[in-house]
């Protein structure tokens, strides 16, 4: 498949007017948290990615620790089709202090000029076109976070205003001051508390939806080891869904998932990503990965019909998602 014979059914984000591939492409562990990063792996990816249909490419400050690596390599890869994709990146975190990476927090509207500003010259580009507040920040109002990212848009060097784990009453809120195009916050077969009182308040405000982390963190690739069998960079080292007693649960679900998607002629990962396509037209997974076979293979997910029978089957494989929690108490968002 060349990058004219482009077979991904677009979807539509928000009322703004964002328009990109039913499914996009994190790159988060291209840099951080599973293990090495592995620069010229990320760049091929990239562009198979791109090649494949996809035009939703999600990155952030924090994924290159506050070097600027990962919107570096996405930069790089993506030089040579930059006015054909969505690019996604993030601010929100007080990168300043090595032992507090990923847990202080800074979305005050200077540093959120700052950020961007970085974030335009590490990606090579002269406009991001969703900028997220990665985390909600208590000790900034949303509305001034809201009205920062509304002057960067009205400047031109933002297009679309994005949200990442926020709840209904701070949603609202942003939304008030400057339309909100899209919500990031995890969701797949594995992790459902968005169900409850997030995904009615955005689609009450028309809001588009992107799951991050799809697969479980890769648990629902199926190629996954205890957590004691990754080294100490790799955050299934500590992931409670890896730990004894959840682990086994969880892979016997994947058990499960296997013999239906085996039924169907696809990939557990497939009927993962195919699951979260059928909760609605206004949502877009960013599954990560490092291998172009592997986007190939999340990319023709789009293609997966699952049938009302293969979707109660799965509820019942997993009713209430997987055994665990998904972050640790300090990092759990609170919304």
């Amino acid at each position: 498949m060349t990058q004219h014979d482009r077979t991904l059914p677009k979807r539509t984000l928000g009322t703004q007017g964002l328009e990109v591939g039913a499914i996009g492409l994190g790159t988060m562990g291209m840099t951080m948290a599973y293990g090495a990063g592995d620069e010229p792996g990320g760049v091929a990816t990239i562009r198979r990615a791109y090649e494949l249909g996809v035009t939703l490419f999600d990155t952030a400050e924090l994924y290159g620790m506050g070097t600027g690596s990962n919107e570096q390599l996405l930069g790089r890869a993506v030089r040579d089709f930059r006015d054909d994709i969505v690019i996604a990146t993030k601010f929100g975190f007080d990168l300043s202090d090595p032992q507090n990476v990923g847990t202080a927090l800074d979305s005050r509207p200077a540093h959120i000029r700052e950020v961007t500003e970085n974030s335009l010259r590490h990606l090579g580009t002269d406009h991001v076109d969703v900028l997220y507040q990665h985390r909600v920040d208590p000790d900034v109002p949303i509305e001034d976070v809201a009205g920062a990212v509304g002057e960067l848009i009205a400047e031109g060097k933002v297009r679309y205003f994005g949200l990442s784990e926020a709840g209904p009453d701070i949603i609202r809120r942003a939304h008030a001051v400057q339309p909100v195009s899209v919500l990031q916050t995890e969701y797949s077969v594995f992790e459902r508390a968005v169900e409850s009182e997030v995904l009615p308040v955005v689609r009450e405000l028309g809001i588009g939806f992107v799951p991050y982390s799809p697969l479980g963190r890769g648990f629902l690739t199926g190629a996954v080891r205890p957590a004691a069998a990754y080294p100490a960079d790799d955050m299934r080292s500590w992931d409670d869904r890896w730990q004894p007693g959840n682990y086994e649960k969880n892979l016997a679900a994947i058990r499960d998932l296997t013999a239906l998607a085996d039924a169907k002629g696809a990939t557990v990962t497939q009927v993962a990503l195919a699951w979260l396509l059928a909760q609605g037209d206004d949502i877009v997974p960013i599954p990560g990965t490092r291998s172009p076979d592997r986007v190939a293979e999340n990319v023709a997910a789009a293609h997966v019909t699952l049938t009302p029978q293969d979707l109660a089957d799965i509820q019942k494989i997993l009713p209430h998602g997987a055994a665990g929690s998904r972050y640790p108490e300090a990092m759990m968002p609170s919304w």
